[in-house]
């Protein structure tokens, strides 16, 4: 399978590349890719990043100073005792189970809110909590806002007694990824303001992911159409999509072409987040028809679902 990296607009073909998220044996793991940083409070950041299969545990930095490890089974840290009013910048690197490091992430950027003094009430509780399963393997959460006497920064989202996530506090919803089918879940979500201060949970939603393996069909990217167009005597399909509506950014994509994997587009620059274009070479014969889908690689490491499969004929009109 071919990979293509998409640097700052300048398209890259890799050959031979290791799988994404993998690393070649005497190798150490890629980057970790999806890399957010949220402020959770005046002195502490969420950081988030995509799993690497490969890893068997990440190492998180602030600036140059190591300030967590975290097992290959999870991609979150809350970075603690930091300073308020105050500008951060995050990277994480993977390391195999040899001890091999991989290189920095691209760099996420947070600033925490000002200290509020002597502030010891809570915000209230999130109210209206409800949610639906998205396909198999995710669920899609709401609440109404909260309120505090300050400001709410942040609302941490919890599975069972286990928190999850965190967005930030103008945010109401939020697609939670990486579940398993035809397995009950229970959600709550709590606020936080900036002095740490946590509201009570939320009324707690329950949900059953639909049974089967289709990933969430409500990860897939959305308004996908494929064309053709012709160059230099070759032929080329042109796709259009829509990101899918995920927490975190999206930057990584994989193309099937009859079936059988083609690329995978990974965005080494800004992703985009409204409309995103891609067209690779299909070869020179007028006529021959092609079968084309795509799917997403979630924030969380999880590949989403495919869109609907295109049928595309070249030198046809689009």
């Amino acid at each position: 399978m071919r990979r293509v990296v998409l640097c700052g607009g300048v398209l890259v073909l890799c050959c031979g590349c290791a799988a994404p998220g993998g690393a070649d044996e005497g190798r150490a793991p890629g980057a970790p890719t999806g890399v957010t940083a949220e402020a959770g409070s005046a002195t502490s950041v969420h950081v988030m990043w995509n799993a690497l299969s490969a890893a068997g545990a990440y190492e998180v930095y602030r600036g140059t100073t190591k300030v967590g490890d975290v097992p290959g089974s999870a991609h979150m840290l809350d970075v603690t005792r930091l300073t308020p009013s105050t500008a951060y910048v995050f990277t994480v690197r993977a390391r195999d189970d040899a001890g091999r490091l991989g290189p920095r992430s691209r760099e996420a950027r947070a600033t925490t809110p000002a200290a509020v003094a002597a502030d010891r009430s809570a915000p209230s509780r999130p109210g209206g909590a409800t949610g639906r399963a998205a396909g198999s393997r995710a669920v899609q959460l709401s609440w109404t806002a909260a309120t505090d006497d300050r400001k709410v920064v942040s609302y941490d989202v919890f599975q069972g007694g286990t928190k999850i996530h965190s967005v930030g506090g103008g945010q109401t919803a939020t697609v939670v990824t990486g579940l398993r089918p035809a397995t009950r879940y229970s959600f709550t979500v709590r606020a936080r303001d900036a002095a740490d201060n946590l509201s009570p949970a939320s009324a707690a939603v329950r949900l059953s992911t639909a049974p089967g393996a289709d990933e969430g069909r409500d990860t897939a990217p959305a308004a996908f159409r494929a064309a053709t167009h012709r160059a230099d005597g070759a032929y080329y399909i042109d796709l259009v999509w829509v990101p899918p509506r995920v927490d975190g950014v999206v930057t990584e994509y994989q193309i099937q072409l009859d079936g059988q994997p083609a690329t995978s587009l990974l965005w080494g620059g800004t992703p985009p987040r409204d409309e995103a274009a891609h067209s690779f070479y299909v070869g020179r014969e007028a006529g021959a028809e092609h079968r084309v889908r795509l799917r997403a690689r979630l924030p969380d490491g999880t590949w989403g679902a495919f869109t609907t499969e295109r049928a595309v004929t070249t030198g046809s009109p689009p």
